[in-house]
């Protein structure tokens, strides 16, 4: 102690959910939105309608595509328990327990019930990373330096190299498949913009298509740690179980979305191609198409023999 306050450790901490890399995603993105909405007022007729839905669709299933890289819920789960608080030390806490699994780390979050307890203020958040660019085991050893309490340090241990349960290999490669096929997906989402503001509209539909297919490999890509065993993670009588989150629901349904609109755009490129170029306003203009001449010059030899 220094005078009556406890040493403060500087350490990374993020949130579970979101951090400030999805954050930066979704004010770009808003900032591509808000700056169309203040142009849309210039689209006459329909077509402003038109407009609208493909931007604010195509921003959307662009924002989903690149902010869930970035998300930590994945795959979360919660527990209440009566645990040890920290190590050499006999007293017991009641706290929840959570465990949010991204693409590129995990986050363990300790909340103490009340927050107050053994004379600290036990809301954790710590967050253990395994991307390319980081060392998850440096990350677990920083934390045991640090000395964090022990539930925290308990679950990380699970997803280190050295843990028997193998978690990390599972759970690393699976959200570095997915992420890369998200990125794959993201590629795709491009092109189909691009193809769609050309008079080649099937296949800007074929790239939707593409794009969700993408998406959905994504999921099947992280979906497979569920296939292996996974050691239980126990607090007493108390087990943590885990089961998908917001990040893969979210994934799923643009994904879906993707599917329902590029087959949409090819059905209607083949049983009714005018209305899908009413809908992209690429459709000639009718009063060009029938323009009738005001003035008319007859041969009349030509038309007496006639």
């Amino acid at each position: 102690l220094f005078d009556g306050i406890y040493p403060f450790y500087p350490q990374q901490r993020k949130v579970a959910v979101f951090d400030v890399s999805s954050i930066i995603v979704i004010v770009v993105f808003l900032t591509f939105a808000c700056s169309f909405l203040l142009i849309i007022p210039g689209i006459r007729g329909r077509a402003r309608l038109y407009w609208t839905l493909r931007v604010l669709l195509s921003l959307l299933v662009g924002v989903v595509i690149v902010a869930v890289q970035f998300t930590g819920d994945w795959e979360t789960g919660w527990v209440k328990a009566n645990t040890s608080y920290k190590s050499f030390s006999r007293a017991l806490v009641n706290a929840d327990i959570g465990l949010h699994v991204g693409l590129a780390g995990v986050n363990v979050t300790l909340v103490g019930n009340p927050v107050n307890q053994v004379n600290e203020t036990i809301d954790y958040n710590e967050h253990f990373a395994w991307s390319f660019d980081a060392d998850y085991d440096h990350s677990y050893d920083e934390g045991l330096e640090r000395g964090l309490p022990s539930p925290i340090l308990y679950v990380a241990e699970k997803f280190t190299r050295q843990s028997p349960c193998s978690m990390h290999r599972q759970y690393r490669i699976s959200g570095h498949y997915a992420s890369a096929t998200l990125w794959v997906a993201f590629c795709t989402w491009l092109i189909s913009n691009m193809l769609f503001s050309m008079p080649v509209l099937v296949y800007g539909g074929y790239m939707l298509l593409v794009t969700g297919a993408f998406m959905i490999f994504s999921l099947l890509s992280f979906s497979t740690v569920r296939n292996s065993l996974v050691c239980p993670i126990q607090f007493g009588t108390a087990t943590l179980h885990t089961s998908y989150g917001g990040s893969f629901w979210l994934t799923l349904a643009i994904g879906l979305l993707c599917f329902v609109a590029g087959i949409t755009v090819v059905a209607l490129h083949y049983f009714n191609l005018d209305l899908l170029k009413t809908f992209f306003d690429l459709r000639e203009d009718k009063a060009e198409e029938h323009q009738e001449m005001t003035e008319v010059y007859v041969n009349t030899h030509f038309v007496n023999n006639g």
